[in-house]
């Protein structure tokens, strides 16, 4: 017998909840992006911090995208699979720098604080 837990809650379209968290993104990675430029004040730390913001808000749109259409399925495991895929991205981000000519430090540090303070949100696309 199964239960619906979404009674009496207004269902909101897949495509406002994943706009209302892509708005959301570049608030809180702008505000990071800023904190994090007046940390790293070289030229080559602020461009690492930038690609860094920019690769962290495109893995942050699938991350969302996938947690929003899974989870009705199974909520832990939608997670746990864009936990993954931040955890991928880092490491392979963080084998490339050498590659892409980025200092290590600045690039590091600022992708896993863009995730930390994008996955915040997260909570919000659940319940959505």
């Amino acid at each position: 017998m199964s239960v619906d837990t979404t009674a009496g809650r207004r269902q909101r379209p897949f495509a406002t909840s994943l706009v209302a968290l892509t708005a959301g993104a570049i608030v809180i990675m702008t505000i990071a992006l800023l904190l994090d430029q007046a940390v790293f004040t070289s030229p080559a730390a602020r461009r690492a911090v930038q690609i860094s913001a920019e690769i962290a808000y495109a893995v942050q749109l699938a991350g969302f995208a996938i947690l929003s259409s899974l989870k009705r399925w199974n909520v832990v495991a939608a997670w746990g699979l864009t936990a993954l895929l931040r955890f991928a991205t880092l490491a392979a981000y963080g084998f490339s720098l050498k590659a892409l000519g980025l200092p290590a430090t600045p690039a590091l540090i600022s992708l896993v604080t863009f995730f930390f303070v994008t996955t915040l949100a997260e909570p919000w696309l659940i319940r959505s």
